[in-house]
């Protein structure tokens, strides 16, 4: 990749004009598709990113309107950790999160590769390139061999996107019982309920009783969401699973 290509995403004045940049970039290692999104802060809302993308308008209107950010693995993986995700179906392991990897496959995004952002300033975004074809062996290694440019790219995408990014809105995380915390735990490690109610030895509607003050509390509808906003509010985080 020749530093010119880059150094244009550094040169261009509108928001609009960027994006286009970077998708050309996509396109040069061949990905059609490419999203980048970034707030000022990971405690942010995560619908009121910056977002440049040319995935499908009919699909970046679904997922913002069923708030698909808060089911959506790859956004939990990015908040996690500073490491590439490649995606491969497995991820996908709940009933919601499957129900969105085959619903965004129609749209043709398939297969595809992750970077998170972290700034030194506290912003975090993520940067995706994604292609319609299958996540197998050949489609693996070829990500793979093409990881150092692409974090590159992601690294020039931030430097130049991070002007377009609102300023972080402060808020405060909500106060969480520890049981509260302990239930948010076991849900974050996919458990139900009723295997909640086992582990902890109370009922299946305590259990039930403390999600929803907790989805009350972070102002979700759903548990999902309410583990996405407490990993990035900082109040759990994926090393705390239970062993």
């Amino acid at each position: 990749m020749k530093t010119v290509d880059l150094d244009e995403l550094l040169h261009t004045d509108t928001a609009s004009s960027w994006g286009e940049a970077l998708f050309a970039l996509g396109r040069h290692y061949g990905f059609e598709k490419v999203l980048f999104g970034m707030s000022g802060s990971r405690h942010a809302r995560l619908e009121n990113a910056f977002i440049q993308s040319n995935y499908p308008t009919k699909w970046r209107e679904r997922y913002d309107a069923e708030r698909f950010a808060y089911v959506d693995p790859v956004v939990s993986h990015c908040l996690a950790t500073t490491l590439p995700l490649i995606w491969q179906p497995e991820i996908f392991r709940s009933p919601a999160q499957r129900a969105l990897y085959e619903e965004a496959c129609t749209y043709g995004i398939r297969a595809g590769v992750t970077f998170p952002i972290h700034g030194p300033n506290g912003e975090f975004g993520l940067l995706s390139f994604a292609v319609d074809t299958a996540a197998d062996g050949a489609f693996l290694r070829d990500v793979s061999s093409m990881l150092a440019d692409l974090a590159l790219v992601r690294d020039y995408a931030y430097a130049s996107g991070v002007r377009f990014c609102p300023p972080p809105a402060q808020e405060a995380a909500p106060r969480l019982t520890p049981r509260e915390l302990e239930v948010l735990n076991w849900v974050m490690v996919g458990k139900s309920s009723w295997e909640i109610s086992k582990i902890t030895g109370c009922s299946e509607a305590t259990v039930n009783f403390h999600m929803g003050n907790i989805r009350q509390k972070f102002n979700v509808n759903t548990r999902q969401q309410a583990v996405v906003r407490a990993i990035s509010l900082g109040l759990i985080t994926p090393e705390d699973h239970h062993r």
